[in-house]
């Protein structure tokens, strides 16, 4: 499998995805918002966009399906619950379903509600394995609940899916957010070496030159999977003075949360 990460550019810092069979040419389009740089890119590489896969209903992350389905004929496919949210959707998928694209390539639909009740994580069981991550899980962060989303469905998606996935995963979140996520964990965890070392990395590159991380350094370098830190405990209980000393980790993750919302 080919992935194509292409950076839109806009002030919401948006990544586009195209995934591509090796041997047929057949593509999937993730989220296309920027449908000029979706098609040129696809036309480029000499690619057929045969299916577009939103991984939630937000404006920012399904803008481009009608000019990509118009221009390919791409079937749109989304969590089945959010057909009355997205015009035009010709397969709902839930948990456990495949995408099958060109020969080989099966793409497993993880059901992650948090960010929406309605989201969908795509994740690629191969030799190098990977995740699509939509607004779920970003680069050193968690996605926010303002609108739609639920904190504590959040946390049961990070505790019961996100946390089984193996180290080497790569990770293909829906937003550049890497170095303001990395500024968030020093400010929680000063003493977290792996986001120290990032973070000049982040910020001397522009999205589309920022790193792809793997999951295994997610959990060395992000505050949401990182629940259990002595230090960030610490630094927490000085903003919320009512927790425990041994909080659990959904208080921890609400917490977080809490305080990314207004930092």
């Amino acid at each position: 499998m080919i992935v194509e990460r292409i950076w839109v550019g806009n002030a919401l810092r948006n990544y586009n995805y195209l995934l591509a069979c090796p041997d047929t040419g057949e593509a999937l389009a993730i989220d296309p918002l920027d449908h000029e740089k979706v098609l040129g890119t696809a036309k480029a590489r000499g690619w057929q966009i045969t299916q577009i896969l939103n991984t939630h209903e937000h404006h920012d992350h399904i803008g481009g399906n009608t000019a990509v389905v118009e221009a390919t004929g791409a079937k749109l496919i989304a969590h089945h619950k959010a057909k009355g949210k997205i015009p035009g959707v010709d397969r709902g998928v839930g948990a456990g379903d495949v995408i099958k694209l060109g020969r080989h390539i099966e793409l497993e639909c993880l059901d992650t509600p948090g960010h929406t009740l309605c989201h969908i994580c795509l994740c690629a069981h191969a030799e190098e394995p990977a995740l699509f991550s939509g607004d779920t899980l970003f680069n050193a962060g968690a996605g926010n609940v303002h609108n739609g989303g639920n904190v504590d469905e959040l946390y049961n998606t990070f505790s019961q899916q996100i946390a089984r996935l193996p180290d080497q995963t790569r990770l293909f979140a829906g937003h550049d957010y890497l170095a303001t996520n990395l500024q968030f964990t020093l400010a929680r965890e000063p003493d977290n070496a792996a986001a120290q070392a990032l973070l000049p990395l982040a910020q001397a590159q522009d999205g589309a030159q920022a790193p792809v991380t793997t999951l295994g350094q997610e959990r060395q370098h992000n505050s949401f999977m990182r629940l259990q830190s002595p230090s960030l405990i610490a630094i927490l209980r000085q903003e919320f003075p009512d927790l425990p000393e041994q909080p659990d980790e959904r208080t921890v993750f609400t917490k977080l949360r809490e305080l990314r919302n207004r930092w």
